[in-house]
C-alpha cells in the first residue's frame, strides 16, 4: 500500500548511470519511485533493488511519458517531482554529422526533455513540485565537435527557463543540472582509450571525470520538498569544465 506520507517521484532513464545512483538515494530516503526506462531487464532489476514501481517506456514518445505520469497519479494520487535523464553524446564536427544523427540527438536530449516538462507541469499545477531536467557543460562553453548536442542542451536550458517563468505561480519548480563528462555507460566510448580519458580529464580544472555520485546529490537537493525557493536554475557539476581553465 501506497505511503501518502512519503513523496512520490518519476525518474525518466532510471536504469541509466546517474539516474540509478538518485534512484538508490531516494529510495534510502524512503520515496515512493515510479522508474522508467526503455531496458524492461534493466529497469526490473533497479525497481527490485529500490522497492520501486517499474514502467517501461519510450520518453521520446509523448504519450508513454503521459502514461507514466497517468500511472503515477493513480496508483499514488500526487506527484511531487519528475526527473529526465535520457540523453545521448555525439562527438562531431557540423560538416560530418547526418541529419538523422543531428534529429536523434534532438529527440533524446530535447524532445525527452519537452515531454517531461509537459506531462509533468500539467500533473504538478495543483499542488506544486519539482521539476529537473539534465542539461550539460557544453551548452555553456564552446566545446569543438559537440555542434548537435550543444544545439539539443542548449534548448533542454532555454526550455527549463521558460517553463520555470510559466509554472512559478503554481508552485512547480524547473531547474536544470549540467554535468561534465561522467563516467556511465553513455560515455563509454569516449573513455574507452586511455588517450581519450586523459585527453578528458585534463579538460576538467579539478583533473578526473565525473562519477555518478557526483551528481546524483544536486538532483536530489532540487527534488527536496524544502528547496522551495530555487527555480530557473542552472546547477554546473562539471570538475570545472564550463567555467574554469586548467592550466
Amino acid at each position: 500500500m501506497a505511503d501518502s506520507s512519503a513523496p512520490v517521484y518519476i525518474l525518466i532513464g532510471a536504469t541509466g548511470g546517474i539516474g540509478s545512483d538518485v534512484s538508490r538515494r531516494l529510495a534510502d530516503d524512503g520515496a515512493q519511485l515510479v522508474l522508467g526506462a526503455r531496458s524492461e531487464d534493466e529497469l526490473n532489476s533497479l525497481a527490485e533493488e529500490t522497492g520501486g514501481d517499474p514502467f517501461p517506456l519510450d520518453a521520446t514518445k509523448f504519450e508513454q511519458v503521459q502514461d507514466i505520469v497517468d500511472h503515477a497519479i493513480d496508483t499514488y494520487g500526487r506527484l511531487d517531482g519528475m526527473v529526465n535523464f535520457v540523453g545521448s553524446i555525439l562527438l562531431k564536427p557540423a560538416h560530418l554529422t547526418s541529419v538523422d544523427e543531428y534529429r536523434e540527438q534532438i529527440s533524446k536530449n530535447l524532445d525527452t526533455a519537452f515531454n517531461t516538462v509537459k506531462a509533468g507541469a500539467r500533473a504538478m499545477m495543483k499542488e506544486g513540485g519539482s521539476i529537473v531536467l539534465m542539461t550539460s557543460a557544453v551548452a555553456r562553453t564552446g566545446l569543438k565537435n559537440h555542434e548537435a548536442i550543444a544545439a539539443a542542451k542548449g534548448g533542454v536550458t532555454g526550455l527549463m527557463r521558460a517553463a520555470a517563468a510559466t509554472y512559478a505561480s503554481r508552485g512547480v519548480r524547473v531547474n536544470c543540472v549540467a554535468p561534465g563528462l561522467v563516467d556511465t555507460p553513455m560515455s563509454k566510448r569516449i573513455l574507452s582509450s586511455e588517450a581519450g580519458r586523459k585527453q578528458s580529464e585534463a579538460m576538467h580544472a579539478l583533473g578526473r571525470i565525473g562519477q555518478p555520485e557526483d551528481i546524483g546529490p544536486a538532483v536530489c537537493w532540487l527534488l527536496d520538498p524544502e528547496t522551495t525557493w530555487v527555480t530557473g536554475q542552472v546547477i554546473g557539476v562539471d570538475g570545472g569544465l564550463s567555467t574554469v581553465r586548467a592550466s
